[in-house]
């Protein structure tokens, strides 16, 4: 074989190989990341009966107007100068992990085109809102670097960023979507003003990830930044547990829900994301010192009197397979706790295929075969919806218990939603989830039934120093 014929066949082979992988990297990424068959605009058309009457029965006998998800991020690059930012590493496939992480979760977000990130993951997010029967309003999470304790931030190791004036740029331009949650460590050197400047815009929340941001809620040096949250009326979002969608190493032990005696014992009020669902760590009640699980840890701080009104759980990622099991149980069960449990979907992780199972579901007694077929329907089409409807209908294998209604409802103290200003006409009950048309991207589309109010005057109790729409009811 001459040499020419050798080159060719060289190439011939490569080019077969590169479109192998490129099939293969595509058919593993939709096995993994996005897995939807069709655009969410199509949800009427794409559902079987079956699924609609399942989507009808999630809303039936809830307020419209009071669906909050108090737990949905937005993830961006920095494109169209939006400030956002992603460590390089998570892109180099020098750090192969991190490079597969960050292929699915800009695939499942429905990110084709990284010179437009951030504007397609907000796009798609808006999408899937819009497209919802009865959305609600989703609260959306900045997120601050990891910062050492000089207050110096600590790019290095931290795994995003997503500025503050990003989301309530975002707020301000999709208000009928979004409201905004604050990111500030308490370690800044400017923390007590960025507190007082996004809590006079509007803010409610401040969103903490202690294992990826190196704050330990224990920490004496704090006791200024927590009386300013209790001073402002402001709530802390805060991850608890193990952190598995971010690296964070030796920091996991900051996940301790036991951490948050201290600014619970100084009357600020805490949401302990994923009510603490994953992993163990130390018993820091117990002088030996024994490794308890997060879920254990937390249920004791829910059940003792004096943090009654200060601690709260949010059930985001609850039913992602990893977390299936008795936590989800219990929290089903413990009736008592629901005016305590509040709703996050965690976007985008409803979208990442590989860690929303229903055959899990099925198998722990939690859904029935039916119902699983007619939630993979509704999944294939709005995994945000899905995420809604799944916690709507899974009950406990042991009694049947359900998740009240209070818990997917707003609470004025977390996202400043006036509950005197609707989004409809009424506030009367739903009388069947299809009867609100999906519209386009702009919010100067939305039916006049659908439009946010343009002042919260209409609410008599507004606070001065919150002046925005939906502030401080």
């Amino acid at each position: 074989m001459t040499s020419k014929r050798c080159l060719a066949v060289i190439l011939i082979v490569a080019a077969v190989l590169v479109l192998l992988f490129a099939f293969a990297s595509t058919t593993i990424l939709n096995r993994v990341g996005a897995a939807w068959s069709h655009p969410p605009e199509n949800l009427l058309t794409a559902l079987s009966p079956e699924a609609k009457e399942m989507v009808e029965s999630a809303y039936s006998g809830l307020s419209p107007e009071r669906l909050v998800d108090h737990h949905t991020h937005i993830l961006g690059l920095g494109t169209g100068g939006t400030g956002a930012w992603v460590n390089p590493r998570t892109r180099s496939w020098l750090s192969p992990v991190h490079a597969v992480r960050f292929q699915v979760y800009a695939d499942s977000a429905g990110i084709t085109d990284l010179n437009k990130g951030d504007q397609q993951y907000v796009n798609r997010l808006i999408r899937l809102i819009r497209s919802m029967p009865h959305p609600g309003r989703y609260q959306i999470l900045a997120f601050d670097y990891a910062h050492a304790k000089d207050g110096s931030p600590i790019k290095e190791r931290s795994e995003f960023f997503i500025p503050n004036e990003y989301v309530f740029e975002l707020t301000a331009k999709y208000p009928d979507c979004f409201l905004p949650v604050m990111s500030v460590h308490p370690y800044r050197k400017d923390a007590i003003s960025e507190l007082v400047k996004w809590s006079a815009r509007g803010g409610r929340l401040i969103k903490w990830l202690p294992n990826a941001m190196n704050i330990d809620a224990s920490d004496p040096d704090l006791d200024p930044y927590y009386d300013k949250v209790k001073e402002l009326d402001l709530t802390i979002l805060a991850h608890v547990g193990e952190e598995m969608a971010v690296a964070s190493a030796e920091w996991q032990k900051l996940g301790n829900p036991l951490k948050f005696r201290r600014p619970l014992d100084r009357g600020v009020r805490v949401i302990m994301a994923h009510c603490a669902s994953l992993g163990d760590n130390e018993d820091l009640d117990s002088s030996f010192g024994e490794k308890v699980s997060n879920f254990e840890l937390f249920l004791r701080l829910m059940d003792e009197k004096r943090y009654e009104g200060l601690l709260f759980g949010d059930i985001s990622a609850t039913t992602q397979f990893n977390r299936i099991g008795a936590p989800l149980q219990t929290m089903l069960e413990r009736r008592d706790l629901h005016e305590r449990l509040i709703n996050g979907s965690d976007y985008p992780l409803p979208a990442v295929n590989i860690v929303i199972q229903t055959s899990a579901l099925q198998g722990a007694g939690f859904i029935t075969a039916e119902e699983r077929t007619s939630l993979n329907e509704i999944y294939g089409v709005n995994p945000l919806l899905f995420d809604f409807v799944v916690k709507r209908m899974i009950r406990s294998p042991n009694n049947g218990d359900r998740f009240s209604s209070i818990v997917f409802y707003s609470r004025p103290q977390f996202s400043g939603m006036c509950r005197s200003l609707l989004l409809g006409s009424n506030s009367k009950r739903l009388s069947g989830a299809f009867s609100v048309p999906s519209v386009g991207l702009h919010a100067s589309k939305l039916p006049l039934n659908r439009r946010v109010p343009a002042a919260a005057a209409a609410c008599p109790t507004q606070r001065l120093r919150n002046p925005t729409p939906y502030n401080g009811c």
